[in-house]
């Protein structure tokens, strides 16, 4: 609900700001994937919003994208998720909407016979990690069979 001021809810300007910084396109994670699928010889196109969710990279070639999703907005299993102790019901109703538009966007794009790929945050943190998720990624890529990878 929107007070007088047009703020929603009572919020503290300092977590205002701080979530305000936080980006959604060219994130460090996006930015390391993108630079070494570029590197590889990949070609994508980026931020494509004529598709269902407009994904982070677009592979015209392999009708193939990549979401690139955060641990924590799109809640995913790992050590870096832990649900916020203050404002519970707020973030606990916004991390579950967006988990509600990824499945939608999943199923419109598999309408379209685009594969999808969601590349957790947490795999571009630990180089072995990335290695791994890049080799996989390629793997993926290239077998057309495949509709879905999860990394």
């Amino acid at each position: 609900m929107k007070n007088y001021s047009g703020q929603i809810g009572n919020v503290d300007p300092i977590r205002s700001r701080n979530m305000a910084a936080i980006k959604s396109k060219n994130t460090r994670a996006e930015l390391k994937i993108r630079k070494i699928l570029h590197k590889l010889g990949y070609r994508y196109r980026l931020h494509v919003k004529n598709l269902p969710g407009c994904p982070d990279l677009y592979f015209p070639k392999y009708n193939a994208v990549i979401f690139v999703h955060g641990c924590f907005w799109h809640h995913h299993d790992c050590k870096y998720f832990k649900w916020p102790k203050t404002n519970a019901i707020f973030w606990r109703k916004k991390i579950l909407a967006n988990i509600d538009k990824d499945f939608i966007n999943i199923s419109q794009l598999y309408k379209l016979n685009i594969r999808v790929c969601i590349w957790w945050e947490c795999t571009t943190r630990k180089e072995e990690d990335f290695v791994w998720a890049v080799r996989k990624f390629e793997e993926w890529l290239k077998n057309t069979s495949l509709s879905y990878l999860e990394i």
